[in-house]
């Protein structure tokens, strides 16, 4: 009976360990399922990124999980209204036609009749003009250049040889340089305004007559940057005003960074404002690390506009800044999470999606009204479906794995909860970020064709180009006016005042 009892009990902890094993088997193999979908995902979004559609707009199916209606803005500069032609089984819209803008000079090339022609060919009497059939074309006039020669006169007594005088002539952004100020906001904006690199340059130069060695643009430029810092300083005083700052950063390579290999990264970063006097400013710094945040802000900073990068928090804490969160990348997360879901199934992310959209869809009825108003319609319209959405993602935060696509934008919208549903509490606070973004954008398309700084005070002299054409651009100025008058007249400044008079909203262009 023992030798029984024994060999039951051995064969009772064996089931056990089997039945033990077992379970972790199963849990292997689930962790390892999960673990192959994440992947498949990871695969998926990486084809979608490099062969997908960029564009963040919301479809209409995802829409209709609301009923919404939203009309499509186009930019219409330089369009005319398209026209609308019938046919039998449809209706179709021509292609908009391009007008030239009434304020261009027009010279006219009169096509006139021969003499002969102008004889009524039924009773021989002669024709009468009435007016003219127009066609008119736009015509290119390459780029026209000169010497600007500064004669300084000098005078002589004429009784004695001691005394002899010459004329002053104003102070040159570079002194002793052949470049004037056109030449150098001609370089500058092609540089950093239309992404042309110096070396293209220096071969458009060529066509023209005119050889310009890039290295000499490029120390040009660099002097350039360092001659408009004090307009800089204003700009930041300017943005540390303001009742929200978006801020943002993105990579840089400069080649010759102390302590550091060529193949590194550094960082461009970006503050900027929207609504009266847009100001943009560029900054840039060889870390990403909190302490820039902490250099670039302050106390007179009352809030500001961010993505979820926690480098941020530590400046926002010391110097008691709000810090409101970016719907834009949560959506986009959303986005990314829909882009693998299989075709014509509607799921999680279409619907957190379609919350979204509805704020966005209050956000553009509110557009341009006043601070007061738009906090009234946010509290009113807006909390209600900030708190549905909040029920449905904690409900889904259950159901859903972390580690996949949509579990990832589930986990980033509920850390970031408190810091995105901020924005309904002041009506100056703007819903996303986008306005850093678009502020950034440009820089990042001039990335791609120059590829690097050489130096960084390369980097820090294209860091302050960057903002003063960027805030021109947000004034509606013309950028190479802009920075004509900017390399003429800053060199000559001699109070504060005389600088602030440069500033884009003080100008006279």
């Amino acid at each position: 009976m023992n030798d029984a009892a024994a060999l039951q009990k051995e064969n009772d902890l064996l089931r056990e360990q089997l039945a033990a094993e077992k379970v972790k088997s199963g849990e292997r193999i689930a962790a390892r399922d999960a673990q192959i979908s994440a992947l498949h995902e990871q695969i998926k979004h990486l084809l979608s990124k490099r062969f997908g559609t960029s564009s963040e707009k919301s479809s209409p199916d995802q829409m209709g999980l609301f009923n919404e209606v939203e009309e499509c803005l186009v930019d219409e500069a330089l369009i005319s209204e398209s026209e609308t032609t019938v046919v039998k089984s449809h209706t179709r819209k021509s292609k908009p036609r391009i007008t030239l803008p009434d304020n261009l000079p027009r010279e006219d090339i009169i096509h006139d009749l021969p003499e002969e022609e102008k004889v009524c060919p039924h009773d021989g009497s002669e024709l009468k003009n009435i007016g003219s059939d127009d066609h008119e074309q736009l015509e290119i006039i390459p780029a026209k250049i000169k010497v600007i020669r500064h004669k300084r006169l000098k005078y002589a007594c004429p009784c004695c040889d001691n005394h002899i005088v010459t004329a002053s002539k104003p102070k040159q952004p570079i002194e002793k340089s052949i470049a004037s100020p056109s030449l150098l906001s001609y370089i500058a904006t092609q540089k950093y305004a239309d992404a042309l690199p110096l070396y293209r340059q220096s071969e458009m130069f060529k066509r023209i007559g005119i050889k310009l060695d890039r290295t000499n643009m490029a120390n040009w430029m660099v002097k350039c940057g360092e001659r408009v810092q004090p307009l800089i300083n204003l700009l930041i005083d300017h943005l540390h005003s303001q009742p929200c700052l978006h801020v943002d950063e993105t990579t840089l390579q400069v080649l010759d960074e102390p302590g550091k290999a060529a193949q590194s990264k550094s960082y461009m970063w970006v503050m900027t404002n929207t609504g009266h006097q847009p100001a943009c400013v560029f900054h840039y710094a060889d870390t990403r690390s909190q302490q820039v945040p902490l250099n670039l802000l302050s106390q007179d900073n009352a809030a500001i506009m961010v993505d979820g990068y926690e480098g941020y928090q530590r400046a926002c804490t010391e110097y008691g800044i709000t810090r409101i969160g970016c719907w834009a990348h949560a959506r986009r997360k959303f986005k990314d999470a829909q882009a693998l879901q299989k075709k014509g199934k509607t799921g999680k992310a279409d619907q957190a999606l379609a919350y979204i959209q509805k704020l966005y869809v209050i956000e553009k009825k509110i557009k341009g009204e006043p601070p007061d108003k738009r906090y009234q319609i946010r509290q009113s319209d807006a909390l209600p479906i900030l708190e549905k959405l909040k029920t449905w993602m904690e409900k889904s935060l259950v159901t859903v794995p972390p580690q996949t696509a949509i579990g990832k934008a589930l986990v980033y919208l509920n850390n970031q909860w408190g810091r995105l549903v901020g924005y309904v509490d002041d009506g100056r606070y703007p819903i996303d970020n986008n306005a850093a973004e678009r502020s950034i954008r440009p820089f990042t398309i001039g990335r791609k064709n120059w590829m690097f700084s050489k130096s960084q005070a390369g980097a820090k002299a294209s860091a302050n180009l960057y903002s003063l054409i960027e805030t021109a651009k947000a004034n509606e100025l013309n950028v190479y006016d802009y920075l004509v008058q900017v390399f003429r007249e800053l060199p000559n400044a001699q109070s504060v005042e005389q600088v602030e008079a440069l500033l884009p909203w003080n100008t006279s262009l």
